[in-house]
């Protein structure tokens, strides 16, 4: 409804849904267009016509006149007259987009319910460095690879080995409004739509120019963004030539831990500068020796089992009990749990800072009425960079010679109390003399595609042909990685290392932090950098047209054939395939590529029209055939009805057949490392630590037994500890994998009544339920979840058998520390979730106001209500329901209840709105996973936003909001002081934006 809505926009979230509105209505004065909508039939909601520009892409000083030619919504590729969709759609303009006051298009789609936040601008610490700046999607909770990203129709360039996109790339300026479907789409699209597709649609053509810029920050002042673009187009030739293009320059401010208080407990480690002698279990120094070394304590008082840290005097504390620590704790350390830890969360990054360029042109020539050549050019660099603090370490093993000079004679009497005391002993420690560990990440990303669309001479057949090239180098590199090898060599040297830099490294005690040289650091570090490249290419070839004429009308078809490649290689430094840097994991080269040839066809038949209770009755099926060079033939297929018995009403439904074909990743993937976060005891953690409330429960000697059986030294099991609340995941691909199968089932109703008061002028409501479920899911077994099957903690291993297949992906250390959780790719069980959308939208007109001129208000709520979200991690294990639960460690919340909901208030040229997002409160995903020891779950969460905006004059509109009004603080999740999910929960704080644009 292009014309629908015109004068000024106030932000977000109202919409105008019609049920079958074949023409437009009336303009009713300043009306805020629409901002989100759930398609039906309109031109406005149309995604890429391609016989004529896109209805709803002019606004002042550009010319873009709708066409009564046929159009293409979203989910199908049949172009017909006053498209009625079948599946949900809903439609999110360029104006809700920037209402949201973020700078990046994830944020703003992530205030919609049906969206989950997926990887973004905040995550903190080893999540912030593995993901390396991207922004992806992730549609109901499924994951960011079971979800399809379209610009125009047709795929962007991925920007990793599992083909997620990185929507960083796609230029907002240029985005007349965004349309996500709900449910399987393989059938149109390919593999990956199981979820849904999300489809950018872009400004078609334009005359003029529009400069668009906005800036914001917190209330603090602490945390500013910047985004500036030009935008332009001109016709030539008699308007057989049409360009559009767009410049932006995006920038955003780092947010670190230390900036909020509620990080002031986050991310507790036991790795601690000062340095920890671990004991090693069959090594152990006497209980006469450790009773010597803290002869102020009771004998017995520490354990001749426990880690051993170092006073700056040269006397030595125990880790557990924090016993004989002497002088003030310095800061960003605490005791918890019985046990000294340092603070890690307060040298992290938490909101990424970023600096992004994109450049976008289209050009399109009519060589004659039946031909049009285009081609299409896109181009983002992207700098992101993240703090994850000083060098979290793997243990130190180092063999120390006795005339070493930093060993404090306090440590020297205890090793010479061992069995065998010139062994190596191990220490671990953060090396907090360091300079901050930084990972910095560019991505360079293109697109080009050239085309030949036109009409085929027969009937109504319309034809496209393109090509696209497709290209994304990342590289990273992390300036202070601390070298493993060099760290041995200095602390086995028996001059200290004075010999191999000045000064020579002491690890022990705090004093020695400012007094490293310069020349060890250099020595100790270097810079360490890792290369990514990503291509696709395809190309495709579609055409469609009316098939034969029944007595409803035209009975239509569709096909296309598709011919796509995917190659990738990584190249990491040699340092990082030799394993040599600390806080990160051993990492091997990868490559490989994919192939797939596809043919499809869909078919829409139209039943019946304007007959007795059946204004219209429409059948769409759809057909594809895919042949993988890898996985082999696969097919997928669709089903869907509208059934609209009186204009006022619209029965919709389908049932599709989806799939998720592996990615070069889960294919391919050499041996790769990451970190999986866990918690703290005793409500998380290692199952095996003494503090865990597993190990005092009804079943806790068999519990000492499975530990013992697993790796946990005998000697150390009853005083056992571990040291951090994470752990190393070691990930591998598989070419056995075959691909995921989907089933997706939606229907709903749509209902547009007519009233003529002008109060109910225009009042739509529609409920869409769906129902998704996936077998044969790829995946990795989540470590958390590995550990508590292992360990019987949700009650699956209750012989605490230790050749449950889950303890064997589970490798210990000599300590008995957890050194990895390896975690193949695999088919695993499957995914199952259903629920219902409502949309409720409203416009009133008010009358005239006087001077203020007419006045309307719109009240828009899109709410989504989870029935059912369950995981079978293994075939015939059964399904864990999770609904209306939280999931710290893989970042999953998934309320029963999410809602937001905007009233606006238009007065002439000015106009204001209260938007008010929902999350319900949630269980603690322990309570599923880990029944014996559950954590505390988050309460409702409720923010409110202020948006507003000033059309000065017809060439100039000014817009400003106030994000989080009442500065609402993030719950804690897990339990654990600290911890939260960014992006689900703010943790930025009451902000404000303001923006101009103006056409030329």
């Amino acid at each position: 409804m292009k014309d629908r809505f015109i004068g000024v926009s106030v932000v977000a979230m109202m919409c105008a849904t019609t049920a079958q509105a074949q023409t437009a209505e009336p303009s009713v004065g300043a009306t805020p267009p629409a901002a989100i909508t759930q398609a039906q039939d309109t031109p406005a909601q149309s995604t890429v016509d391609q016989t004529a520009d896109a209805p709803g892409s002019s606004s002042a000083g550009t010319s873009a006149s709708p066409s009564a030619s046929d159009i293409i919504v979203t989910g199908s590729r049949i172009a017909r007259k006053d498209y009625q969709s079948a599946s949900p759609i809903l439609t999110t303009n360029q104006e809700a987009l920037k209402a949201s006051g973020s700078v990046n298009i994830e944020g703003s789609l992530n205030q919609l319910p049906q969206f989950v936040p997926g990887t973004g601008s905040q995550a903190g610490g080893g999540t912030a460095a593995a993901t390396g700046g991207r922004a992806t999607l992730n549609l109901r909770g499924l994951g960011d690879r079971r979800n399809l990203v379209l610009l125009d129709g047709r795929r962007l360039p991925p920007s990793n080995m599992f083909n997620v996109v990185d929507v960083n790339v796609v230029p907002m300026s240029l985005i007349e409004s965004v349309e996500t479907i709900t449910g399987g789409a393989s059938a149109v699209y390919g593999s990956d739509a199981v979820s849904g597709v999300v489809n950018f649609r872009t400004r078609r053509k334009m005359h003029g120019v529009e400069f668009d810029g906005q800036i914001g920050n917190t209330f603090l002042g602490d945390r500013k963004t910047v985004d500036l673009s030009a935008t332009g187009g001109f016709s030539a030739i008699d308007g057989r030539l049409n360009v559009i293009g767009s410049v932006s320059y995006t920038q955003r401010d780092e947010l670190l831990a230390p900036q909020r208080s509620f990080f002031d407990q986050a991310s507790l480690s036991g790795y601690i500068g000062q340095g920890l002698y671990v004991p090693a279990g069959d090594n152990l120094p006497s209980q006469a020796a450790v009773n010597a070394a803290f002869a102020n304590q009771a004998p017995g008082t520490v354990a001749r089992t426990n880690s051993l840290g170092f006073n700056n005097n040269g006397s030595l504390f125990s880790q557990l009990g924090a016993t004989n620590f002497q002088g003030a704790v310095p800061p960003n350390y605490t005791t918890v749990g019985g046990s000294f830890r340092q603070i890690s969360s307060q040298q992290q990054t938490f909101d990424r800072p970023l600096e992004r360029e994109t450049g976008f042109m289209r050009a399109e020539f009519e060589i004659n009425d039946a031909l049009t050549l285009y081609g299409q050019g896109l181009y983002s660099h992207t700098d992101t960079n993240v703090s994850a603090g000083n060098s979290l370490t793997q243990f130190i093993t180092a063999s120390v010679s006795p005339n070493n000079p930093f060993i404090p004679a306090s440590l020297a009497s205890i090793l010479a109390s061992r069995p065998n005391p010139t062994a190596n002993f191990t220490l671990n420690k953060r090396f907090v003399e360091l300079p901050w560990r930084r990972v910095y990440t560019q991505f360079d990303t293109s697109q080009i595609i050239a085309g030949l669309r036109g009409k085929f001479g027969i009937g109504d057949w319309t034809f496209d042909l393109y090509g696209s090239r497709d290209r994304n180098i990342v590289n990273t590199s992390i300036p202070y990685g601390v070298l493993g090898d060099r760290v041995n060599k200095l602390l086995q040297a028996s001059d200290g290392g004075a010999s191999l830099c000045t000064g020579g490294y002491n690890p022990f005690g705090l004093a020695n932090v400012t007094a490293i040289s310069p020349s060890c650091v250099a020595y100790m570090t270097a810079n360490i950098r890792s290369r990514e490249s990503i291509q696709q290419n395809t190309v495709e070839g579609s055409a469609q047209g009316s098939l034969f004429k029944l007595p409803a009308g035209d009975a239509k078809l569709s096909v296309v054939a598709t011919y796509r490649d995917n190659k990738y290689s990584f190249a990491p430094d040699a340092q990082l395939v030799a394993g040599n840097v600390f806080a990160t994991n051993q990492t091997n080269p990868t490559s490989g590529s994919t192939s797939v040839k596809e043919i499809a066809g869909e078919l829409f038949v139209p039943i019946l029209v304007d007959k007795p209770f059946v204004r219209a009755l429409n059948l769409t099926g759809g057909l594809r055939r895919s042949q993988y060079n890898i996985t082999g033939g696969v097919t997928t297929w669709k089903g869907e009805l509208e059934w609209s018995p009186a204009r006022a009403i619209l029965f919709r439904g389908g049932y599709q057949r989806a799939i998720r074909a592996p990615n070069i990743g889960e294919l391919f993937s050499s041996a790769t490392g990451s970190q999986v976060q866990f918690g703290n005891p005793p409500t998380a953690g290692d199952p095996c630590d003494v503090r865990g409330s597993a190990r005092s429960g009804a079943n806790a000697a068999k519990l000492r037994a499975l530990c013992v059986a697993t790796g946990v030294p005998d000697g150390l099991a009853d005083s056992y500890t571990y040291a951090t609340n994470a752990i190393a995941s070691i990930t591998t691909g598989s070419t056995a994998l075959k691909p995921e199968k989907a089933s997706t089932l939606t229907a709903g109703v749509v209902l547009r009544p007519r009233f003529n008061s002008p109060a109910l002028a225009n009042v739509s409501f529609s409920v869409d339920f769906y129902d998704i479920r996936i077998t044969d899911v790829i995946s990795t077994v989540a470590g958390n979840t590995a550990l508590s099957k292992c360990y019987n903690l949700d009650g699956s291993n209750p012989t605490y058998s230790a050749s449950n297949p889950f303890c064997a992906l589970v490798k210990r250390d000599a300590t008995g520390g957890i050194s990895s959780v390896n975690l193949p790719y695999q088919n695993l069980g499957g995914l199952r979730t259903r629920g219902v959308d409502f949309q409720l939208d409203w416009t009133a007109r008010l009358g005239n106001w006087g001077k203020l001129g007419k006045a309307n208000f719109a009240l828009n709520s899109v709410i989504s209500y989870l029935d059912s979200y369950k995981i079978e991690n293994l075939p015939g294990q059964g399904f864990q329901e999770f609904a209306g639960t939280i999931d710290y460690t893989n970042g999953l919340p998934l309320p029963r209840w999410r809602y937001t909901t905007t009233g606006n208030l238009s007065l002439g040229k000015v106009g204001v709105g209260l938007r008010w997002r929902h999350l319900d409160g949630m269980r603690d995903v322990s309570s599923v996973i880990s029944p014996s020891a559950v954590a505390p779950g988050v309460p409702a969460y409720d923010i409110f936003d202020l948006t507003g905006q000033v059309s000065v004059n017809e060439r100039l509109q000014i817009r400003f909001g106030v994000t989080n009004l009442a500065n609402k603080q993030p719950p804690v999740v897990g339990g654990v002081l600290g911890q939260t999910l960014p992006g689900t929960y703010d943790i930025i704080g009451r902000s404000f934006y303001m923006g101009a644009k103006v056409h030329f």
